[in-house]
């Protein structure tokens, strides 16, 4: 329970219940998604399966994209950095920090399906967890890259990020196909270097 409390939530600090509630509605909503889809996903049917009412979900969450992105983003914040060896090269963990995202959802391929829909969202909860997402990535990136890294770098692979999660979220492969692609991807970008 202590994690849940230490991850703020994007309308408020929580309480330990609060944190609770939140957590059940998360369980809940990738339940709901492996047995519906993201297009039969509802607050209405995730508070349901939470044993909770509907106004309930509806304080913390204003839609089931604010709902899923909450998800993700609270998975990829509760997984640290990946540690590398002494030995370990730029590319090496550029493509550990890369293959840890694009496996957050690698064994839900609803879930990655609604990750890719619910991030495109304009509703200004979802554009605050898109950018705290972002910035998270970015940060675990620039740390791989090492203090001398090159930006340009750094974006390209978080294009390549972005791309292979949109393509494993259209189901065009599985994440463990994308995060194979990512890392051929990531050899070739620094093999130019």
């Amino acid at each position: 329970m202590s994690d849940l409390v230490s991850l703020e939530s994007t309308r408020r600090r929580l309480t330990p219940k609060q944190a609770d509630t939140i957590h059940r509605l998360s369980a809940a909503a990738v339940a709901v998604l492996a047995r519906e889809g993201f297009g039969g996903l509802t607050i209405r049917l995730v508070a349901a399966e939470a044993g909770m009412g509907a106004a309930t979900a509806y304080t913390y969450f204003s839609s089931k994209e604010h709902l899923v992105a909450e998800v993700f983003w609270r998975r990829l914040a509760s997984v640290p950095a990946p540690t590398n060896g002494p030995d370990s090269t730029a590319a090496d963990r550029a493509a550990a920090v890369l293959r840890q995202v694009a496996l957050l959802g690698a064994d839900e391929p609803e879930f990655a399906g609604a990750v890719t829909a619910a991030l495109r969202g304009n509703e200004p909860n979802v554009a605050h967890l898109r950018d705290r997402i972002g910035r998270e990535i970015r940060d675990r990136l620039e740390q791989a890259l090492g203090p001398d890294h090159n930006p340009e770098v750094a974006g390209a692979l978080e294009l390549l990020l972005t791309g292979a999660l949109v393509y494993a979220g259209m189901g065009y492969a599985s994440c463990t196909q994308v995060v194979e692609q990512l890392e051929t991807a990531v050899g070739l970008l620094f093999r130019r270097r």
